[in-house]
């Protein structure tokens, strides 16, 4: 049977719907289905489906366009689906897998696409697939590649959780691998051997007495973090290994290119093999231009700094400044009690449909 939404109730209803039509990352369909559905009867809008990525824009010729943007895929179901909707502490709250990660955020730009017939600018809607997975299956990525002029704009707007609270740019990540090679021999007589995973000492060494920056760019202080994230090695249990991998993790400020943090990550590990096996850059924060100051003047409140890498990323790749913005405490995303305040919910749409259809100056 087809999944479909009513998008008449209140967006806390609309996030309990998007949350029970099941979307893990690569099983995204039913509900791009259902979202190009409710978009298509909106007369003011032209829709674009490009495998399950949904856009939707209006073309009222207004001076600016914003883009507002969010994945609707989620990581693994786990006795999470269907939503619940609770009271904490005399508070409405929302459970579910993507409550937090990021189905609140769609669900409030949903809401608004449908009914933000006139706003003072002109808005690109976006709502993407494969984000929870790795970069090269990204819709938004792929939007890029085959339908760039899709994401043309002054001003991007992501609803990754935020506690209702603008959080500007994001962290670049990179990973790597180190490397150790040694000597196989019987575990019996492991001096006539060389072991591999040994020889990882002194680089997790390293790695326990680095101490990582903080960093300030254009305001906002970001976090750094160098992190042992994996470790492989033997082939059995009376073998001395030949070799042996570290995985690091290295998160970086945004003052940093993927360059820099792939040079400070050598320095550290100085004498090792080390083989990069994946980066993205991060996003400046985003809040320098006049039309991203009369969004933080919206929201109000001092911006912070994102320290998780989102795809504010791909677009300030693409000279759009961008921030995050939705509902959702971003500390919560994964975890199997997702759960989401209905007041962070209501903000964020009471915040956007004011902004976007406020006159501009």
């Amino acid at each position: 049977m087809r999944a479909t939404l009513d998008t008449d109730g209140s967006v806390t209803d609309l996030t309990r719907a998007l949350i029970d039509i099941p979307s893990e990352s690569g099983s995204e369909s039913a509900l791009a289905d259902a979202i190009e559905s409710v978009l298509n009867t909106c007369a003011h809008l032209e829709v674009v489906r490009d495998g399950d990525a949904v856009v939707a824009r209006t073309t009222l010729g207004r001076a600016q366009r914003v883009i507002i943007a969010g994945h609707i895929d989620t990581v693994p179901i786990n006795a999470n689906v269907p939503s619940r909707l609770d009271e904490v502490n005399g508070e409405g709250v929302v459970w579910g897998r993507g409550a937090v990660d990021m189905k609140a955020g769609c669900a409030v730009a949903l809401t608004l696409a449908v009914e933000l017939t006139e706003p003072s600018v002109d808005v690109t809607w976006i709502f993407y697939d494969h984000e929870e997975v790795s970069a090269e299956l990204n819709g938004l990525g792929r939007l890029a590649r085959t339908h760039p002029q899709l994401l043309a704009g002054d001003f991007a707007i992501l609803g990754e959780p935020s506690n209702a609270r603008i959080e500007g740019g994001c962290n670049g990540t990179l990973r790597v691998e180190v490397r150790t090679v040694g000597r196989r021999a019987h575990s019996a007589r492991a001096w006539t051997g060389e072991n591999a995973i040994h020889a990882l000492a002194p680089a997790l060494a390293v790695l326990s007495g680095y101490e990582a920056e903080t960093i300030v760019v254009d305001g906002l202080a970001y976090r750094e973090g160098l992190s042992a994230v994996g470790v492989r090695g033997g082939v059995a249990s009376n073998v001395i290994p030949d070799e042996a991998v570290l995985t690091v993790n290295y998160r970086f400020a945004p003052d940093k290119s993927e360059a820099d943090a792939e040079a400070h990550v050598r320095s550290v590990f100085a004498g090792w093999d080390v083989v990069v096996v994946d980066s993205a850059p991060g996003a400046r924060p985003g809040l320098t231009s006049a039309i991203a100051a009369e969004f933080v003047s919206a929201v109000g409140g001092e911006p912070q700094p994102k320290y998780g890498w989102t795809d504010v990323a791909r677009f300030s790749a693409l000279g759009i400044p961008a921030v995050n913005f939705g509902p959702g405490n971003p500390e919560l995303a994964h975890t199997d009690d997702e759960n989401v305040p209905v007041a962070q919910i209501e903000t964020c749409e009471s915040v956007l449909r004011t902004w976007l259809g406020s006159p501009r100056v």
